[in-house]
């Protein structure tokens, strides 16, 4: 089966993180990265720039920021749960967002998993591996198209 990572994040820095956090972890699954909320949308409906590149399979997990450009990670989050097509892919909301209200939003919008970045460098990428060690390798989901 092939268990593909949605990665949608803005930070540079914190995208390259993440990548080499996963990658030490030995998560060598493919990892699709959009910069933005649009983005985002436009690679799981095959729209815009991702338009006429076939049918593709869903990513296994997708790894959601919140404050994106464009549309911010919660509303993307509410999107995919009205589509038939994905509402059923877990979604894990990464970001560095400590508001209640965020937290709230996130599990009310239907996500799967709501995890906070941690400022030290160490356990952000600890936090990452097991992340990508969970949701890749242990976690079951549905066969999704």
């Amino acid at each position: 089966m092939n268990r593909t990572i949605l990665l949608v994040e803005d930070n540079p820095q914190d995208e390259m993180l993440i990548l080499r956090s996963l990658k030490k972890a030995n998560v060598g699954n493919r990892i699709d990265v959009a910069r933005d909320g649009q983005q985002a949308l436009d690679y799981l409906f095959s729209w815009g720039q991702f338009a006429g590149a076939g049918e593709k399979t869903l990513p296994t997990v997708i790894l959601l920021d919140i404050g994106l450009p464009r549309l911010s990670g919660l509303e993307v989050l509410q999107r995919i749960r009205e589509d038939d097509r994905t509402r059923l892919v877990p979604v894990v909301i990464l970001t560095s967002s400590d508001e209640e209200s965020d937290r709230l939003r996130s599990y009310e919008s239907g996500a799967n998993s709501f995890v906070r970045k941690p400022v030290e460098f160490a356990a952000f990428a600890e936090t990452v591996s097991r992340l990508g060690i969970y949701w890749v390798l242990t976690n079951e989901p549905p066969c999704l198209k």
